[in-house]
């Protein structure tokens, strides 16, 4: 019975909002959906659902619960220097122009961190960004860029202080860098990437995602980039076999688009 409750709920939701729920890892996403129903006293997915039906609220918090939003700036910092340094040079030693893509951006985090960087390199009119998240909260959150302390532990000293400002407790992005975003809701399971781009950046997400799912998801990513373009993703998502996607691993988290890729 549990089971068909949870399969009929999973089909539901594909039906509603086109969120495939079958493509995460089920154990963890069952557990968390689970507590969530039990917080409120449903007994069942079915009441669930009705319940999400009825009520946005309910919705918006199934929607929160589910994208498991965490985030912060220069999160693993070590590797933004390698994009600062390396990547981002490179970049724009063959493009008068580059375009991002900050997928599964959450709170805006690392599309804010990338921004910063290609404005201290004088490089952020010459970039197009675009930071997408299936949930509309967290893009509120993002497009209003105020952030609480621990998001900005690990900020550098001289972005911190050239990009924030204090706001009682919490920091505020400069108007300038939240300018320079463009944030869209957009489904990675369903909707078109879009591109070409240079760099896809979409980093702690695919670990929720079945293997068949992060597949589909690599070699997508991959037609989205141009010939020589980078993926980054996160410190828990080496992606071990490359080739299989037209990639070259060409630093710890960094993935290049073979060249002769078609």
């Amino acid at each position: 019975m549990g089971d068909q409750d949870y399969e009929l709920f999973i089909e539901q939701i594909k039906k509603r909002t086109k969120i495939d729920l079958g493509q995460y890892k089920e154990t963890q996403m069952k557990r968390r959906l689970t507590t969530l129903r039990q917080k409120h006293g449903f007994q069942t997915f079915a009441s669930y659902m009705d319940a999400l039906v009825r009520d946005q609220a309910f919705m918006d918090e199934f929607l929160d619960r589910m994208t498991i939003n965490v985030s912060e700036f220069w999160r693993n910092p070590n590797r933004w220097e390698m994009l600062e340094k390396r990547f981002l040079p490179e970049m724009f030693a063959d493009n008068s122009r580059i375009s991002i893509w900050s997928a599964a951006c959450s709170t805006g985090d690392e599309p804010y961190t990338t921004a910063m960087i290609l404005d201290k390199m004088g490089k952020l009119d010459r970039t197009t960004i675009t930071a997408t998240d299936l949930d509309h909260n967290v893009l509120s959150k993002a497009q209003g860029g105020l952030y609480h302390e621990r998001s900005v532990r690990d900020v550098p000293s001289v972005y911190r202080e050239r990009y924030f400002t204090a706001d009682g407790d919490a920091y505020a992005v400069d108007e300038r860098i939240k300018r320079a975003i463009r944030f869209k809701q957009h489904n990675l399971l369903y909707d078109p990437f879009g591109g070409p781009y240079d760099l896809i950046i979409c980093r702690n997400v695919m670990i929720y995602f079945t293997e068949d799912a992060k597949h589909g998801l690599y070699q997508r990513f991959s037609n989205a980039l141009k010939p020589g373009g980078i993926l980054f993703v996160g410190s828990t998502e080496q992606i071990f076999t490359p080739q299989q996607y037209q990639f070259e691993t060409v630093e710890t988290f960094f993935y290049r688009k073979m060249n002769n890729a078609t």
